[in-house]
C-alpha cells in the first residue's frame, strides 16, 4: 500500500501589503478576490497586473461609437477602453484591436471573449499603431468611423518584473513591448555612445542632465533594472532624493521609447491617420509626456491647416481631479482629438 501524499498548503498571502509582486495573487485575480481588488482601487492605487482605463467617458463622447460603426483601438492593452467601445458598438458594429505585445494580446482577447465580445464583433491584430494601414488592407476596410490610441506603456507591463520596465521590483533590464524582437534595454545601453545616449535622454525625456548621465551610463552592461536605477542615483548623488527618483523615471522612459522605436511609430501613425478615417471619422489620442503630446498637437494643427481635418481640439483635455485621485496614473494624461474632413485637399 502506497504512502498517502501529505497535504501541502498553498503559499499564504504574506501580509496585507506583500513586497514581492508574485505574492500579490489576490490583486491579480479580481474575479476570485473582488473585495481585495476593490480595496486597492479604493485606496487610490492600481491593482498589480491590471490597468484602469483613463478618461473613458471623455473618449466615448469624442468618438461617439454606435452600432454599425467600425472602430480601431490601436493600443489594446488590458481591454479597458475596448470593453467600453464594444458595449457602444454592439450588436452590429466592429472593433479592431491592435497590440504589439505577444504576451498581453492573447490574454486580453480571451478576457473580451469571456465578456461576450467574440470574433463576430472583435478582431485582434498583433501590430503596433504604425501598422494600422496594413491591418485595414488585410481586413478589406476602406476607412474607420473612429480610432483610439492610448500611448505609452501599460500597467501590466510596468507591474510585471520580468518585463523590465520598472524599478519597483528587480527584473531583467529588457523593456521591449515585443520581447521576441529587437535589442533589450541592457543591450541598447551597452552599445550606446555617450553622444547618442545624451541625445536619446534629451529628445525622449527632456532630461536636463543628459550629457552627464550619458557619460556615466553608456557602454556599460546592466543586467537588472535595479542595477541601472542604482547607477542613475549614484550619478545624481548631489541631488535631493526626490529629484533623484524623478531622474530615474525620466531615464527609464527615454530608454524604453528608444528600445521600442515609439516616436518613429507615432510619427508614421500620425502621418497615415487621415487616410485611415472615413470622411467625418474621429480620432482620439491619449499621451503621457511632452514628447508624445508635441507630436500629436503639431500633426493635428498641420492637418487642420492643410484641410485634412475639419476640426481639432482647441485645448488639451485632462482627467478630472476625482479621476486623478482614484487613479494616480491618470495625472499626467493628455487627450487630443480630430475629425477628418469630408474631402481631402
Amino acid at each position: 500500500m502506497s504512502e498517502p501524499v501529505p497535504h501541502r498548503r498553498r503559499p499564504r498571502y504574506s501580509g496585507k501589503y506583500p513586497r514581492r509582486f508574485e505574492e500579490k495573487y489576490k490583486e491579480r485575480d479580481p474575479e476570485k478576490y473582488p473585495e481585495t481588488h476593490a480595496k486597492v482601487l479604493a485606496s487610490g492605487k492600481t491593482p498589480a497586473g491590471s490597468h484602469v482605463p483613463i478618461m473613458v467617458s471623455e473618449i466615448l463622447e469624442i468618438l461617439s461609437p454606435a452600432p454599425g460603426n467600425i472602430v480601431a483601438d490601436c493600443t489594446l492593452g488590458h481591454g479597458g477602453h475596448a470593453s467600453a467601445l464594444l458595449e457602444r458598438l454592439s450588436p452590429s458594429g466592429r472593433l479592431l484591436g491592435l497590440d504589439v505585445d505577444p504576451i498581453e494580446l492573447p490574454r486580453t482577447t480571451a478576457l473580451l471573449a469571456a465578456r461576450g465580445f467574440g470574433p463576430e464583433i472583435f478582431t485582434p491584430h498583433k501590430s503596433n499603431y504604425a501598422g494600422l494601414p496594413s491591418v485595414l488592407t488585410a481586413e478589406g476596410i476602406g476607412g474607420l468611423d473612429g480610432i483610439l490610441a492610448d500611448l505609452g506603456v501599460s500597467s501590466m507591463q510596468l507591474d510585471t518584473p520580468s518585463r523590465g520596465f520598472s524599478t519597483k521590483h528587480p527584473g531583467p533590464l529588457d523593456m521591449r513591448m515585443n520581447p521576441h524582437r529587437g535589442s533589450s534595454a541592457a543591450q541598447f545601453l551597452q552599445k550606446s555612445s555617450p553622444k547618442a545616449l545624451a541625445g536619446v535622454l534629451l529628445e525622449n525625456a527632456d532630461e536636463p542632465r543628459a550629457e552627464m548621465l550619458a557619460q556615466a551610463l553608456s557602454g556599460r552592461l546592466f543586467q537588472q533594472t535595479t542595477d541601472l536605477a542604482s547607477a542613475i542615483r549614484t550619478a545624481s548623488s548631489g541631488l535631493p532624493a526626490e529629484e533623484q527618483e524623478k531622474t530615474v523615471r525620466r531615464v527609464f522612459q527615454a530608454i524604453r521609447i528608444a528600445v521600442n522605436g515609439e516616436f518613429s511609430a507615432l510619427d508614421a501613425f500620425l502621418r497615415n491617420l487621415p487616410l485611415c478615417l472615413k470622411p467625418g471619422g474621429r480620432v482620439a489620442v491619449l499621451t503621457f509626456h511632452s514628447g508624445e503630446d508635441r507630436r500629436v498637437k503639431k500633426a493635428f494643427q498641420s492637418g487642420f491647416r492643410e484641410g485634412l481635418y475639419s476640426a481639432i481640439a482647441d485645448n488639451v483635455v485632462r482627467p478630472s481631479p476625482a479621476e486623478c485621485r482614484s487613479n494616480p496614473r491618470a495625472s499626467s494624461a493628455k487627450l487630443r482629438w480630430a475629425v477628418r474632413a469630408f474631402s481631402l485637399s
